[in-house]
């Protein structure tokens, strides 16, 4: 007579799930339906479709989905849908305070429609930037650009593959939102003008910046506009360590006032002039532009023009999802305010 048969309870059952690599068993939908006493075609319409259901049906595949710590695979679910509910974000420099607003409008308007972002930096490169842009194509559902560096016809080209909304920069076919640069700067150059100032230098951001280009514009026009003389002087990068390098420009520019590109050169602009020995603002007043965080930590603190940021990545992702989803026609340019932010280092010019 022989020997009834055990099973050695060290190895798993023949119809276990496969541990994943790593020893970690990867629970599919099949397990869910096995737990759950249901069909697995059942399990996919709960998890992919809420709704086609029963309610009793959806709890207990849900619970048992739970139970199993099973994870929807956004790239699996992509196949019959080709979406991922993946967003993608590229700014130009993800050391520079301009873009945290940015970030978080953005990514707070994608969580609260079920999208993750992905967030990835060009570093001022016009090629870094197409190259990450590519690279996320495949697993995103769009593509915002903050200030985007590259040529408009690579920023087309991209449009015609998944929708692009682009922020700081207009393209034209390419949904965009942009800050109106012209009302902080009239009001700006106003108040130089009433504190005596008569020549306003403006510092430059890089070459390939669009929105360095419209600045200046606001600049010239505000000038013309209130009978002074204005310059441009252009910076090595839009970096406190440029506004440093940019100092000996803006003295010998003869201009007792200066606009910057953004907050990081005014604030380098401010520590080059005043280690050189110069009053700020009683001989040379100094204007920023974002109104950053830290923007009202230096000495004196920094008179700027406030850009919305989080505004603009709030607006930008609500423009590329409602595109995604039918919520109407894209809009060309939507454009919010600036403002003037009167701070310490600004004020009226001292007879010398």
């Amino acid at each position: 007579m022989s020997e009834p048969r055990t099973q050695d309870l060290s190895e798993p059952p023949a119809d276990a799930p496969k541990p994943a690599r790593g020893g970690k068993s990867s629970p599919t939908i099949y397990d869910i339906a096995k737990l759950a006493g249901v069909n697995p075609s059942t399990v996919s319409r709960a998890l992919s479709k809420p709704g086609r259901v029963s309610a009793k049906t959806q709890k207990l595949i849900e619970d048992a989905a739970a139970q199993l710590e099973y994870r929807v695979n956004p790239f699996a679910r992509a196949l019959p849908t080709g979406r991922t509910n993946t967003l993608a974000l590229i700014v130009a420099d993800i050391t520079n305070p301009t873009f945290f607003g940015i970030i978080r409008g953005a990514e707070a308007t994608a969580t609260a429609r079920d999208y993750t972002m992905m967030l990835a930096e060009s570093a001022e490169s016009p090629d870094t930037e197409l190259t990450a842009a590519r690279r996320m194509l495949a697993t995103v559902d769009g593509i915002i650009l903050a200030s985007p560096r590259m040529e408009d016809t690579r920023i087309l080209e991209l449009a015609r593959e998944k929708p692009v909304v682009v922020i700081n920069r207009q393209v034209e076919g390419v949904p965009s939102v942009v800050p109106d640069v012209n009302k902080g700067i009239g009001e700006a150059v106003r108040n130089l003008a009433a504190n005596g100032h008569r020549k306003i230098a403006y510092v430059a951001g890089p070459p390939q910046s669009w929105m360095t280009a419209r600045r200046w514009e606001g600049v010239k026009a505000a000038c013309e506009w209130s009978h002074l003389e204005c310059v441009q002087l252009p910076s090595t990068k839009p970096t406190v360590d440029g506004g440093r390098q940019v100092a000996r420009d803006v003295v010998a520019s003869g201009a007792t006032a200066v606009m910057t590109y953004n907050d990081l050169l005014a604030i380098g602009l401010m520590q080059e002039l005043q280690a050189a020995g110069m009053q700020v603002p009683d001989q040379i007043s100094i204007v920023g532009f974002d109104d950053i965080f830290g923007a009202d930590f230096t000495t004196p603190a920094l008179t700027t023009i406030r850009s919305p940021m989080t505004d603009c990545g709030t607006e930008a992702a609500t423009l590329l999802l409602d595109l995604l989803h039918g919520g109407g026609e894209a809009v060309p340019a939507l454009q919010v305010e600036t403002e003037l932010v009167l701070r310490g280092s600004s004020g009226r010019l001292l007879a010398s």
